[in-house]
């Protein structure tokens, strides 16, 4: 009989254990749930900001400051009336001097975006750091080369900058070809930026600024919706010469001009042609509303 007993209670007993195990394991698993919920609510969205160009599928990518410099040596080469060809050197021989960054320091006494040195006469420090004022310095050299379109990139870039290692040029070609085309407006539609959300509202003063110091003054007007967002309407006509197809495609070097430098500038929105580029997307759609030839329309960040 005891040990009937002994055994009903040692049942009882593990009946019990199980139990309460279970509800233990429940009650950890409401907990992780709930910990999990709240991490995810509370942890904010983080998105690792980029630019690229995308041709024939393949994708050449830059950080939102290169695409800005990038921008800026495009810009300056049409309206210097240079070609394509001219960009893709500068942007090979900026990627290999500076990576692309109007660094201040460099070997020996070379600073900013092509490393010139103020010893060899490229200017002073203060002149060098000045991105416009080099850009300029470097296409003044390149244009003296004869033939230089022709030239393979390590030819055209090592006479003007008569670097140690003149071969180095070479590895940035497809990406430098690629983001000329681009910006260039050749290869339409291809160059997009994933980005945050804008840091603070945009300003149609400090935008047209950057437009008339890359490209010189453009026609332009702008306008503040009701949600506090202001729209800038470009004119691009004057950057080109004769044909319609002229016309489109320095309206589409404008754009992707626009969307290299949205990180800077806090646009939020590119339009072009019947195509917009939204930040909130981080690509080309269409817009469903085609812009008359030569305008591009960009919106920056309101207040809100």
């Amino acid at each position: 009989m005891a040990r009937r007993h002994r055994h009903r209670w040692g049942q009882r007993l593990a009946r019990g254990v199980g139990a309460g195990l279970a509800l233990l394991a429940v009650l950890a698993a409401g907990i992780v749930v709930v910990v999990l919920v709240l991490v995810r609510s509370e942890a904010p969205e983080v998105t690792a900001e980029r630019c690229a160009v995308e041709i024939d599928g393949a994708t050449w990518v830059l950080s939102p400051e290169q695409a800005g410099n990038a921008a800026l040596l495009s810009a300056t080469a049409i309206r210097r009336g240079l070609p394509a060809r001219a960009v893709t050197i500068a942007i090979a021989t900026a990627l290999q001097e500076s990576r692309l960054i109007n660094i201040d320091y460099g070997d020996r006494d070379s600073v900013g975006l092509f490393q010139q040195r103020p010893s060899q006469g490229w200017g002073t420090v203060e002149q060098i750091m000045d991105p416009v004022y080099s850009t300029n310095a470097f296409y003044d050299g390149l244009v003296k080369v004869q033939g230089y379109e022709q030239l393979p990139i390590t030819e055209a870039a090592q006479a003007v900058q008569r670097s140690g290692f003149p071969d180095a040029y070479a590895q940035h070609e497809g990406r430098s070809r690629a983001w000329a085309s681009a910006l260039t407006g050749f290869s339409p539609g291809t160059l997009t930026c994933t980005l945050r959300a804008p840091s603070g509202p945009g300003s149609a003063e400090s935008f047209t600024a950057r437009v008339e110091r890359d490209y010189g003054a453009l026609p332009a007007s702008s306008s503040v919706g009701d949600d506090g967002s202001t729209t800038v309407v470009v004119d691009t006509t004057p950057l080109a010469q004769g044909a319609e197809a002229e016309q489109e495609r320095f309206a589409w070097a404008f754009a992707q001009w626009s969307v290299a430098v949205a990180a800077e500038q806090q646009v939020t929105r590119v339009s072009v042609n019947a195509e917009t580029w939204s930040r909130d997307s981080g690509t080309w759609a269409p817009s469903g509303r085609a812009l008359p030839t030569g305008e591009v329309r960009v919106t920056l960040a309101g207040d809100g």
